[in-house]
């Protein structure tokens, strides 16, 4: 059953699925590009799921042809009828795109990304910030910074040069070079490239399957991994021993040695 939520805002469409939690980006007429609005929805929709015990994982997709062809700059500059006041990007940045991509990468569910034709600024972004993204081969992955006169934000100078390493991240963001899908993976930067139409039915799958896995053990997994590069062996060594003391602690835990024991696949519930 779907449960349609209330936390839709214009051009972004929320809603539950069992276990999943889906975000949909919705202008397709813009090429779902991100305005401010959509962008606070996607801050207030993750977090809330950090909290929701009933969500298990995040499915981040786009409607139309198009995942995302970036920041609504004109919405911004031009439909608003006055000039921004100086500072305005400083002061709207912490709580929008700097607060959204630390979310996505923080939150303890898998979230998962499915990207077709444009992958644009903070739609790459997104898509890099995603445990998972599953491409259309043909997608178009384009960090268009330096080419438009403005330094890169959302993450881009951190998450790029752990992807893709720092050679490359030079070739985005300096040079303004494109990927392909089929690219992308090679370069390391999304988990898997598939012809346009199996999108969908992939990442689909992919969900779902996560969805259904030891949620407090694959969350914690994830902070593990998010928080090693910034620590000595030593620390990290003894967040890992804090982790397994408290996924040891959960159902799942038990139902997966229940399971080894009676030579069955598990049947974990989340808790």
């Amino acid at each position: 059953m779907t449960i349609e939520s209330d936390r839709s805002v214009p051009g972004l469409g929320v809603a539950q699925s069992g276990a999943v939690l889906t975000l949909r980006l919705e202008r397709p007429e813009r090429r779902n590009a991100i305005d401010d609005v959509m962008m606070a929805g996607l801050v207030e929709a993750i977090d809330a799921a950090g909290r929701d015990e009933s969500v298990r994982a995040i499915y981040l997709t786009g409607a139309g042809e198009h995942f995302c062809g970036g920041a609504d700059l004109i919405a911004r500059n031009v439909d608003t009828g006055s000039r921004p006041r100086a500072g305005s990007i400083q002061r709207r940045l912490p709580s929008l795109a700097h607060r959204l991509i630390p979310l996505l990468c923080g939150v303890q569910v898998p979230v998962v990304c499915a990207v077709k034709g444009w992958v644009v600024g903070i739609g790459l972004q997104l898509a890099a910030a995603a445990d998972f993204t599953v491409a259309a081969a043909d997608a178009t992955f384009w960090a268009p910074f330096s080419e438009r006169g403005f330094t890169p934000d959302s993450g881009a100078t951190w998450l790029l040069p752990r992807l893709v390493g720092l050679a490359r991240a030079r070739e985005l963001l300096l040079l303004g070079r494109r990927l392909s899908g089929m690219e992308a993976v090679e370069w390391g930067l999304v988990h898997q490239s598939v012809p346009p139409d199996d999108v969908e039915t992939v990442a689909v799958e992919l969900v779902d399957r996560l969805a259904a896995g030891p949620t407090v053990s694959l969350g914690l997994t994830k902070w593990l991994l998010l928080s090693g590069d910034a620590l000595p062996l030593d620390g990290h060594l003894r967040n890992e021993a804090f982790a397994l003391e408290i996924s040891s602690r959960s159902e799942d835990f038990r139902e997966g040695l229940a399971a080894l024991k009676e030579r069955r696949n598990p049947d974990f519930k989340g808790r």
